[in-house]
């Protein structure tokens, strides 16, 4: 990361966010080039956007390096009811969450699985929003939307599981509802495969730019059901047998 200043992309973020406008790109002389110089812009604009309350942590497979998010108060409710003036796209995604009961500080570590786990407080079903700062949904570079929350919108938290430890994520049955109609029935899904090791990196490594992870964040681990693009007015509901259900109804 020699030589690379993450502020003037922040900036532009930043901007972007202030005013709605929707850039194509980064521009070609604040675009980081690597994974690092992309969380670099992260952590800067997440320095501006006040604490950490949560985190969005993924990878493109089971074998695949890791990556994050860190998110905000302003991004992240319990609520039932979003604008969809909020959004230029909705992306509806179903996924797990883990809320943590203790700090997980970066000079404590290196933490194994089991450490991890026992730092769980609980589990829920969350709903992410897809969405973007760009002028269309993945069409900029791929570090400029890592450098942009990963094309976070908005995280609705359901209600908490405390008696989790029976469940295995990776073949936990998940069912999304647009408008009442079944959009998506499987088990499992996330394309990570196991979401505890995501869990791990980001409390060894991932997070550790930021103060490692903290009691009380939530940390969604990745999509079960890919992304499903809905209209104004939409009303999403994932419901997750033995975890709960969540439900948002994005309003027009």
């Amino acid at each position: 990361m020699t030589d690379f200043d993450p502020n003037p992309a922040a900036d532009f973020l930043l901007e972007a966010r202030r005013t709605g406008a929707r850039p194509a790109d980064l521009p070609e002389a604040c675009r980081p080039r690597t994974e690092a110089q992309a969380r670099a812009v992260q952590d800067a604009v997440a320095r501006r956007l006040g604490p950490v309350v949560a985190w969005k942590v993924g990878a493109p497979g089971p074998a695949a390096t890791p990556n994050r998010a860190p998110l905000h108060a302003g991004t992240v409710s319990e609520a039932d009811t979003l604008p969809a003036s909020r959004f230029a796209v909705i992306g509806a995604e179903a996924e797990i969450a883990y809320r943590l009961g203790r700090d997980l500080p970066p000079e404590g570590g290196p933490y194994d699985r089991e450490t991890v786990l026992a730092a769980v407080a609980a589990l829920h079903p969350v709903i992410e929003i897809a969405d973007t700062r760009f002028s269309a949904f993945g069409a900029a570079d791929p570090l400029s939307q890592r450098a942009d929350q990963q094309n976070h919108g908005a995280l609705v938290i359901g209600p908490a599981l405390a008696e989790w430890r029976g469940l295995d994520p990776q073949t936990q049955p998940v069912r999304l509802r647009i408008d009442g109609r079944v959009v998506h029935d499987g088990v499992g899904g996330n394309v990570a495969g196991d979401p505890v090791r995501l869990l791990v990196w980001l409390a060894n490594e991932g997070a550790a730019s930021l103060g490692g992870l903290k009691a009380g964040q939530v940390v969604t681990t990745g999509s079960c059901i890919g992304t499903i693009f809905v209209d104004p007015g939409a009303r999403i509901e994932a419901e997750m047998p033995g975890l709960g259900e969540v439900a948002v109804t994005v309003t027009a």
